[in-house]
């Protein structure tokens, strides 16, 4: 039996998405009543980071800890990865002694290779081209306060990065509608959107793309490592600003999410980011129970 990994959502199949997503929500209710979880005692996971984080860090390591088990943190600057060692050895070896690998950096084909040379499950948990842990965190998100989003229209809103790729996976996997509302030069993938040309479509008019939309989502218009490129896409980018005129253009009762951190006046409003009703931070807390959701299926193998 081949080892199962989680790179994108592709990996596993809507039935078992929806599965996963009825189990984090399980497990927050679990964990909000005070119900221990311990069922992996010993196990551990390496966490291996490329890229800083808070969310990432604190929900794996929690979730980790508050299963039974330990979360292992490894930085290129702790490793031999930091050194040049060739990441298919590194793979062999961490996989060797740990339960499960946790990993967040910047190139995908990394993720790949590591996984195909690990003899335990390998989670992306962020690279450059995709974000799923983000997208089933989103997915817990709207069906605890909306329900079903199949056949919904979602609006993707700013730069056409990992999160906006991974909103076209979730758009085929969860069967949505997505809008991707960004400026001239700043589309996803070609290849992705054209994948999923039945289920999606890129315009350059914020206005037109939430018509009718239950969620909008945004996040920041210079991810890490673009931080150079922040006046010239601020620039661009200002149009698609995620504020309280766009949402009422939308459906009545549209919900907003934003990955974090926020940037309040860039890509999204404060007025927004602050408001009381907001779920953004229902959305945050939500990657500690998907995850462990994700974790439990991985560990069990099934």
């Amino acid at each position: 039996m081949s080892t199962q990994h989680f790179l994108t959502l592709q990996d596993l199949s809507p039935q078992e998405l929806d599965t996963l997503i009825d189990r984090a929500i399980e497990l927050k209710a679990a964990h909000r009543a005070g119900e221990p979880s311990p069922q992996f005692p010993g196990s551990v996971m390496a966490m291996i980071f490329a890229k800083s984080s808070t969310r990432t860090r604190v929900s794996f390591e929690s979730g980790m800890a508050q299963m039974g088990g330990h979360a292992m943190f490894l930085s290129p600057g702790d490793t031999q990865l930091g050194r040049g060692e060739p990441i298919e050895d590194s793979a062999r070896v961490i996989s060797s002694m740990v339960d499960i690998v946790m990993i967040r950096t910047f190139g995908h084909d990394i993720v790949e290779r590591f996984a195909a040379y690990s003899s335990v499950p390998v989670i992306n948990a962020l690279t450059d081209e995709f974000h799923p842990c983000q997208l089933l965190a989103d997915m817990q998100t709207y069906r605890e306060h909306r329900g079903s989003i199949k056949g919904k229209t979602v609006c993707w809103l700013g730069d056409g990065n990992n999160m906006c790729h991974s909103y076209i996976n979730a758009a085929r996997q969860f069967d949505f509608q997505l809008n991707i509302a960004c400026p001239k030069g700043f589309e996803p993938r070609a290849d992705l959107v054209s994948a999923n040309s039945d289920r999606v479509k890129v315009v350059h008019d914020a206005r037109d793309a939430v018509e009718g939309a239950s969620l909008l989502v945004t996040d920041v218009w210079a991810s890490m490592g673009q931080e150079e490129e922040q006046a010239r896409r601020a620039a661009a980018m200002a149009p698609f600003q995620l504020n309280t005129s766009l949402l009422n253009a939308a459906a009545t009762d549209a919900l907003y999410m934003h990955c974090l951190p926020a940037h309040r006046g860039e890509e999204i409003s404060a007025e927004l980011m602050d408001a009381p009703d907001t779920i953004i931070w229902d959305e945050a807390e939500n990657r500690l129970h998907a995850q462990k959701a994700l974790v439990e299926r991985l560990l069990l193998g099934a």
